[in-house]
């Protein structure tokens, strides 16, 4: 059995810490630090004059903060399912930006979000919480109905090979490989039990198919490194 709604947002609760570091963002992630700084100059370039983000699972708010150093006066709505995320990332948003700050605690799937509202959506690592294809093709809509036309999805997450082969090679070799590195055997061990518990998560193809296939008319990959990878949908 997979992890419940309510034991991941009771497992993020206790780890805000982790997400409110910009040196590193979220160090189990590849290429965090770089990927973070990636998406925010790529949507400050592309909407020079940006008016309204929304964060789904935002954790700490490590994105947004990233984003307003290079633009201001933006509107940032901010989603999660741990209030003390939410509340993390308000203290540290409200700090940075001459626009509103709105948190709204739960699943974004659920919530009552305005369509048509955002220039901007950014979902890092959350998407991989999407369990089966009906939850996938419903979430991906839901997103695609909340931007503006023009607005565009920016997206970093876990990803699997197609292939199992390769999977194995890339997954559990060398990602573990890089977790051991980080700290031992046992973390690496700790990482992949939590993932295999809480986490669903589909190839970067299927992704980049499931964005076209709702509507978005040209998608982009941004970077790929082993099982990470990040990339956008542009409505």
């Amino acid at each position: 059995m997979k992890s419940t709604i309510k034991e991941i947002e009771e497992r993020f609760d206790q780890d805000v810490d982790r997400f409110s570091n910009l040196e590193t963002g979220q160090q189990t992630t590849l290429d965090a630090k770089f990927n973070m700084e990636l998406i925010t100059e790529a949507i400050a370039r592309r909407y020079p004059n940006l008016k309204s983000v929304l964060d789904v699972g935002c954790g700490a708010g490590n994105y947004p903060v990233k984003l307003l150093q290079k633009v201001s006066s933006v509107d940032v709505t901010l989603v999660d399912l741990s209030q003390p995320m939410l509340d993390r990332a308000m203290e540290r948003i409200q700090g940075v930006t001459k626009g509103t700050v709105t948190t709204r605690k739960g699943d974004f799937r659920t919530l009552q979000l305005t369509e048509n509202s955002y220039d901007v959506i950014i979902a890092t690592a959350v998407l991989h919480h999407l369990r089966d294809e009906q939850d996938w093709q419903q979430a991906f809509q839901k997103l695609y109905g909340l931007l503006k036309n023009g607005g565009s999805i920016w997206i970093f997450d876990l990803v699997y090979q197609r292939d199992g082969q390769l999977q194995e090679y890339v997954y559990d070799h060398l990602y573990g490989e890089y977790l051991t590195a980080l700290k031992d055997e046992v973390y690496r061990d700790h990482v992949f039990a939590y993932i295999e518990k809480e986490d669903t998560p589909r190839d970067l193809i299927y992704q980049l198919d499931l964005l076209r296939k709702v509507g978005f008319k040209h998608v982009d990959v941004l970077h790929k490194h082993l099982c990470f990878a990040s990339f956008v949908g542009f409505k």
